[in-house]
């Protein structure tokens, strides 16, 4: 019998009508991009329509789905449609969960799952087909499985279809990607959804804009609510303002990813007759899932994405705006029955402003994942493989690197055999580090619980205490027997997920072969710094640490850890300064010492003190940026003290640490003016205070020996480190051309001033230029001296770069003024005719 004709009801299922298209592009080897809308039914039917192709017989259909959730819902589906049980025709395996036996034909995978699997086994045997679902949301897993699928075919499996499915995917780039594959655009089955815009009011916060929304909707329309939150600390807190005060006979319950199974049904399953459900979810619910009974759509506007900088090398949960795509998603869930309604927590005129599409993963995570795959996979260059975004290369660069820290690839990137180990476990390669290096030390079910720990979220909910960072009592609480003894007081412990925590630390250590940890966790510093080594953090001061990457790091003022000397730090957010530690262990120099002893160097540091203001030469053993011991050095070689001496020269600047004198000032003058205008100028040496600091070494470096301290600068001989920079000939010429004095018609050696740039500045008395004509020139004639003609009394009367037309003009007006003044000096009608002069007129005689 063939397989459509079993499917109960599959008629109503839109995407029935392209069936046959699909079928007869999947006839031949290669590969489909499949666009269809929500709801049409293309997740269930079309892997069903495929069983029956002559090429699948016999062979398993994989369809990846982005969440463990979907997952189960559509292998429930697909079997009810069947009339079976799931792990019979179809089955899946998830995380933890695992229903598909020797008759199973389609298997729903999460791509994670699937990743391993194509690791283990990149020919895919036994595999006739790799249906991609939801492939729109550009998830890092599910990037680099299709280009390794892609690989796979090309080299391996020719015969291997690929199916990219999505409903809101722009088709053309997937097709190019694939081969220039066809592609079949489907129906979908939707309902006019009415839009009501309710922007907050200013200052609002979003999980009381959003619980008041809800109040609105449940009072305005009728059937389920499904409510879009940003994560899980907004849903509790939603959860809690709702609690009390709804209209009878309504429930409210949480959706999203970490739920027990139990509990997540709760929220799908159709409400019971007579009762109304609000389901609060995070985007879990944006695509794939349908939520039975759902009418209505109240979208707060928000997303978690995780955001990686390899600027600091830690990733964080940013809350940003949901892209339009995703917001029509969301829309477009209160359509899939029947008519509904969305309320979107924004002004209509803010929508436009949103991102068109949500930015793929794989340009904005933590890389270190796709980098241990790549290497598994035996990939050296990203850029070998089909992407349809390229990994960045600084995010790429990171994560190598730290996987050569890891010791998971050597020096040419090609994977160890300690790298293949962390491959095979489902964990972040520190974790799996983390876990293997445990296991050798004896500590393999602690490690296990520890990953499972960090792999999860924070078991300590809010209380309205600052969370404890301390994770030996989170710990204590997952390894005892007990539910809450350990936890701090005022901190309250979210017991689920301790139980989810269990369960993935059972499920680990049978893979490792561990029994389960019957001591304390006191040892959880050591494989924290394990997992972390560019995290260790050495105490600077009450609650300040400073981090082995370099970066600072502090504790709440209360937290219990803040006296510690030594942390290692698992959590920790990405502000480039003064990191906030989140989660953290105590850790003591000797564990460094006996356990990171690869990481740990003994080098010999000649380096300026701020505090002392003098250079300090010490042997060092250092993590990274910590010191961690420190011995004087003897004799360090002068080179090194002179550069740090050099250093703190170019950083105080050359101004406030050098013996600079009004006659070195003048001198540097002279020289650059002579560089600016004689015929030969780039043969000068550049003396401004920028380029001398650019070559410290060159001209001051030598004139440094025995200087370790800012203070002996003061008896340097700078004359002579800055004069030296000038060859004999050049030091002529500059007495020649840029004399420190004129001497005028008096013969009075008056003093230039070269402190006006290009214009320097002769101040004499106007009675000693009578005689001369012209104004005085330098540099060979080419610079005019700025003349300031001085009153008897030295104050200025005049300046002036034209000397003879101050005679012809303006001397008159100033003879007119200043005689009466300075009745006993002489002011000659032709000052020209007249002798110069540095004395008053002789007294008549009587």
């Amino acid at each position: 019998m063939r397989i459509l004709q079993k499917l109960q009801g599959s008629h109503a299922l839109p995407v029935a009508a392209i069936l046959p298209d699909v079928q007869a592009a999947l006839a031949q080897p290669g590969n489909l991009v499949v666009q269809a809308p929500p709801g049409s039914g293309k997740t269930t039917l079309l892997p069903l329509a495929l069983l029956d192709q002559a090429w699948a017989a016999g062979g398993r259909i994989i369809v990846l789905e982005p969440r463990r959730l979907a997952a189960r819902m559509a292998a429930r589906r697909m079997a009810g449609l069947l009339g079976e049980a799931v792990g019979e025709t179809v089955g899946y395996r998830v995380r933890l969960d695992s229903r598909a036996g020797p008759q199973t034909r389609i298997e729903l995978n999460t791509d994670g799952i699937f990743l391993r699997r194509l690791q283990r086994d990149p020919e895919l045997k036994g595999v006739a087909a790799v249906l991609f679902d939801e492939c729109h949301e550009r998830g890092l897993e599910s990037d680099l499985a299709l280009a390794l699928c892609l690989e796979a075919q090309a080299v391996l499996r020719p015969d291997l279809r690929l199916v990219a499915m999505s409903a809101t995917l722009d088709a053309a780039p997937f097709a190019a990607l694939m081969g220039a594959c066809p592609v079949v655009t489907g129906a979908g089955q939707s309902f006019p959804v009415e839009t009501r815009w309710h922007p907050p009011a200013p200052q609002a916060r979003l999980d009381q804009s959003t619980a008041a929304a809800v109040r609105t909707a449940l009072d305005e329309t009728e059937g389920d609510m499904l409510v879009f939150l940003p994560g899980v600390g907004e849903i509790r807190r939603v959860e809690a303002m709702l609690a009390g005060g709804l209209p009878a006979a309504t429930d409210v319950v949480p959706l999203y990813g970490d739920l027990t199974g139990d509990q997540q049904d709760r929220a799908l399953k159709p409400s019971p007759a007579g009762r109304r459900k609000v389901v609060l979810s995070t985007s879990i619910a944006e695509s794939s899932l349908t939520i039975e009974g759902v009418r209505v759509v109240v979208d707060s506007g928000y997303m978690r994405q995780p955001r990686f900088s390899p600027a600091t090398g830690m990733s964080r949960l940013e809350t940003l705006r949901v892209s339009q795509a995703s917001a029509d998603q969301r829309r477009g869930r209160a359509g899939r029955l029947a008519p509904g309604i969305c309320y979107r927590l924004w002004a209509e005129a803010a929508h436009g402003g949103l991102p068109a599409f949500t930015a793929p993963e794989i340009a904005v995570a933590d890389l270190a994942p796709l980098a241990l795959d790549l290497a598994a996979w035996g990939v050296r260059d990203a850029a070998a493989l089909a992407w349809l975004d390229p990994p960045p290369a600084a995010a790429l660069g990171h994560a190598r690197d730290l996987l050569r820290g890891l010791g998971a690839v050597d020096a040419d990137g090609i994977i160890t055999a300690h790298g293949r180990a962390m491959a095979r476990l489902p964990l972040h390669p520190r974790l799996a580090h983390m876990v293997i290096r445990g296991h050798a030390l004896g500590l393999g079910g602690l490690a296990c619980s520890l990953a499972a720990l960090l792999a999860e979220r924070d078991i300590a909910r809010g209380s309205g205490q600052p969370r404890d960072a301390d994770l030996r009592w989170r710990l204590d609480i997952v390894l005892g027997e007990g539910e809450r003894d350990a936890a701090p007081h005022g901190q309250r412990v979210d017991m689920t997920a301790v139980r989810q925590i269990r369960r993935l630390a059972a499920d680990w250590r049978r893979q490792i072969g561990a029994a389960a940890h019957a001591g304390s966790s006191d040892e959880a510093g050591i494989l924290v710094a394990l997992a972390y080594p560019d995290r260790v953090a050495r105490r600077r001061s009450a609650g300040s640490y400073l981090l082995s990457n370099g970066r600072g790091a502090r504790l709440d003022p209360q937290d219990t850890l803040g006296s510690e000397a030594f942390l290692a730090v698992a959590e920790v957010d990405a502000a480039q300064a003064d990191a906030r530690i989140f989660l953290a262990a105590p850790v003591s120099e000797a564990e460094i010492e006996a356990h990171l002893g690869d990481a740990i160097e003994t080098r010999d540091a000649v380096e300026w003190n701020e505090r002392s203001q003098a250079v300090l030469a010490r042997r060092q053993r250092r993590l990274g940026a910590l010191v961690l011991r420190e011995r004087p050095l003897a004799d360090p070689p002068q080179e090194t003290i002179r550069a740090a001496i050099i250093a703190a020269i170019r950083k105080a600047g050359i101004e406030a640490t050098l013996p600079w004198t009004p006659g070195l000032r003048q001198w540097q003058a002279r020289v650059a003016l002579l560089r600016a205008h004689l015929p030969a100028a780039a043969d000068w040496p550049d003396m401004s205070d920028a380029a001398l600091t650019g070559r410290l070494e060159e001209w001051l470096g030598p004139w440094l020996d025995g200087v370790v301290k800012l203070s002996q600068l003061s008896g340097i001989d700078l004359h002579g480190a800055l004069t030296r920079q000038l060859d004999y000939a050049q030091q002529k010429l500059l007495e020649a051309e840029a004399p420190t004095h004129w001497r005028v018609p008096t013969g009075s050696n008056i003093p230039i001033d070269y402190d006006h740039g290009d214009m320097p500045v002769l101040a004499v008395r106007l009675q000693e230029m009578f005689g001369c004509a012209d104004t005085p020139a330098i540099a060979g004639g080419r610079v005019r001296l700025v003349l300031h003609l001085l009153s008897p009394a030295r104050r200025p009367l005049q300046v002036t770069s034209d000397l003879a037309g101050f005679w012809q003009s303006s001397y008159r007006a100033v003879r007119a003024e200043m005689r009466g003044q300075y009745p006993k000096h002489p002011w000659p009608d032709d000052p020209l005719a007249a002798t110069p002069t540095t004395r008053a007129k002789p007294r008549p005689r009587s």
